[in-house]
């Protein structure tokens, strides 16, 4: 079986505004970054993107908009010889339109277990806020809660995986 690292994306892969990344324009990596990264690869981690985007719903910006800052996001990091197995992406918000695929539910996370055969207790989520854990818990994943828009190299120790 495999394992993987499951991150959120505003506020642990990039700046978090407080509000919606609402273009590549206002996307920023976050320092270290692309070294915590390539550090999980080495040691044999998927890397798996899971995000609620539901500004999509709020009508802040579209499904292209999250398609077109997902794809410079990846060719960024191929510079680097990092690369997402996959990216999974909720564009719903509750007070719009409900789904079971938004953080907290579990959805996202189980449909890349089943998919990429990976061993949930070898896993870890990394996000930002309590909505990232608790996904990552209902189908049996530890994770780390980090400060928003910290340098995960100065957060978590390598031991921690």
């Amino acid at each position: 079986m495999n394992k993987a690292i499951f991150l959120d994306r505003d506020g642990v892969i990039n700046h978090d505004p407080g509000d919606y990344t609402t273009s590549w324009d206002e996307f920023t990596f976050l320092p270290g970054i692309e070294e915590f990264l390539i550090k999980r690869i080495n040691e044999g981690y998927l890397l798996i993107l899971i995000t609620n985007q539901g500004g999509v719903a709020k009508g802040r910006y579209t499904l292209e908009t999250v398609e077109d800052i997902h794809m410079r996001m990846q060719e960024h990091l191929a510079d680097y010889g990092i690369h997402f197995a996959e990216i999974y992406f909720s564009p719903y918000h509750d007070d719009y339109s409900r789904s079971l695929s938004r953080k907290p539910g579990s959805i996202m996370v189980e449909k890349a277990l089943a998919r990429f055969n990976i061993d949930p207790v070898q896993s870890v989520m990394i996000g930002d806020k309590q909505r990232d854990l608790d996904c990552a818990v209902a189908a049996g994943v530890s994770g780390h809660l980090v400060p928003v828009n910290s340098n995960l190299n100065e957060i978590l120790s390598d031991d921690q995986f």
